[in-house]
């Protein structure tokens, strides 16, 4: 059996790679088009049952390397709506915009900074990606990319409030909160995985920017005069945990914003950026975020939100250092990584090459005919093994159909009961990877996978 490898010579990745992935997502039912059967919502997703597993593993290995890994580390998970007056306080009433400008032609709508012309001033000359038509570009305006809803009975009546855009300001406002009811000094850190919404002027590329996504962020609290040292140690663990789910080393790298990209809380910012198709783009960040959100909290609310050290009776309000992921970008990070094409034998054989322990589904389990009482061993062995791994069952079409789609689905493991495991309790394992044939019997074979999980999530 020879397997020769299908691959563009500068990234690594196949050719289309998107459009096989988008393909892949909705076939073998990872990711669908929100509200698909009424036209579509523009750039909101719905994940299947491979890509909600899928999701949720990534969510949690992020969660046991943060909250489970290190003793100074709790969790939270605030509201998604707030009072108003936390995005007054935090700047995203008045600053969190993006320079939109429209075509006068199509109308179509871009923002500034993505036109090159636009960006540099020059509205004559630019030409509309879209209807082609040249100087036909209104002026920029700011364009607030927070989605507003109202709180009441009655909307004229009813107080404006917005669907949070980050989850960080739920982490700041409950900052007093979490420290006095958890006992925790500093430097300590909260952690929280949730929902955030952006009315983005150019969402694209898939999932990778969308207008509703989810966000693993957390938190940590320092003493002043120590961020440095623990935003150096922040982006190496964080850059170390993403080559822990298998993306390829090669793939990574990290990209320091200039003065003319840092925000205006960061004294410094890195992102890991991922090799995609479209090029290298952010799927994490980590920030010195200073003391600028708990001072302006603690300005506007009026209510103190200091530390108070009493080894060195010192009180002071925490610096920041933040890391920001976000989910669905390194889900679409692990997608990409993870797909592979290779010819065998005259056929090509689509294989996500997750990391085990990522995997929607952990093993299936085939009868290799109907007959001969296979199906019901078959059924037993998914049952018994259930309770501890995802297990899929499937007694339907030819043997290679049936590893074909699991090959696809990311699966590392197929179990097929035969002949001989009539004869001796033995069932044969496939592995996903190296398509090697193993015997493991079938009193054996929950132990097997447990091995090969835990050696796969140690990597973590």
């Amino acid at each position: 059996m020879t397997a020769e490898k299908l691959q563009t010579p500068d990234s690594g990745h196949p050719p289309d790679l998107m459009d096989k992935i988008v393909s892949l997502s909705k076939r073998r039912g990872f990711i669908f088009q929100s509200s698909e059967i009424y036209g579509g919502v523009g750039s909101v997703y719905d994940y299947g049952p491979l890509g909600v597993e899928l999701k949720n593993n990534i969510q949690q290995s992020w969660w046991r390397e943060m909250v489970f890994r290190y003793d100074n580390i709790v969790g939270l998970d605030a509201g998604i709506l707030m009072n108003p007056e936390v995005w007054v306080a935090s700047g995203h009433v008045g600053a969190f915009t993006d320079p939109l400008v429209e075509c006068r032609n199509c109308h179509r709508r871009y923002r500034a900074d993505e036109l090159e012309q636009v960006a540099a001033g020059n509205l004559e000359a630019q030409q509309c990606p879209s209807c082609g038509k040249t100087g036909e570009f209104t002026e920029p305006r700011q364009f607030n990319l927070m989605f507003k809803t109202f709180m009441g009975a009655v909307e004229q009546e009813a107080a404006t409030v917005y669907l949070r855009p980050e989850t960080a300001q739920g982490i700041f406002v409950n900052f007093k909160n979490v420290q006095d009811s958890a006992r925790r000094k500093v430097p300590f850190g909260i952690a929280q995985v949730g929902k955030a919404f952006r009315n983005e002027i150019t969402p694209g590329n898939f999932i990778f920017r969308t207008r509703e996504f989810e966000q693993m962020e957390m938190q940590f609290f320092v003493k002043p005069g120590s961020e440095d040292e623990w935003f150096e140690t922040w982006k190496e663990r964080r850059m170390d945990w993403a080559r822990s789910l298998g993306i390829r080393s090669e793939r990574l790298r990290f990209h320091q914003h200039g003065p003319d990209e840092l925000a205006h809380y960061c004294k410094d910012a890195y992102d890991i950026e991922y090799l995609f198709p479209f090029g290298w783009q952010e799927f994490e960040g980590i920030h010195n975020r200073t003391d600028y959100d708990l001072t302006r909290h603690q300005e506007h609310s009026g209510k103190k939100l200091e530390y108070f050290d009493q080894a060195a009776n010192d009180r002071f309000v925490p610096y920041v250092v933040e890391t920001s992921a976000g989910l669905s970008r390194t889900l679409l990070v692990v997608l990409a990584d993870a797909y592979d094409e290779e010819e065998i034998e005259g056929d090509t054989r689509v294989v996500l090459r997750l990391n085990p322990a990522l995997a929607p589904v952990q093993a299936a389990v085939f009868p290799l005919t109907k007959k001969d009482g296979m199906p019901e061993v078959a059924e037993k062995l998914a049952a018994d093994l259930r309770g501890s791994f995802n297990v899929f069952f499937d007694g339907a079409g030819s043997i290679g159909r049936r590893y074909r789609r699991q090959d696809e689905a990311g699966t590392p493991f197929c179990m097929t009961i035969d002949n001989q495991t009539l004869e001796d309790q033995t069932v044969t394992v496939r592995d996903r990877d190296t398509l090697e044939q193993t015997r493991v019997s079938l009193t054996g074979v929950s132990a097997y996978l447990h091995e090969a999980i835990a050696a796969a999530r140690n990597q973590f």
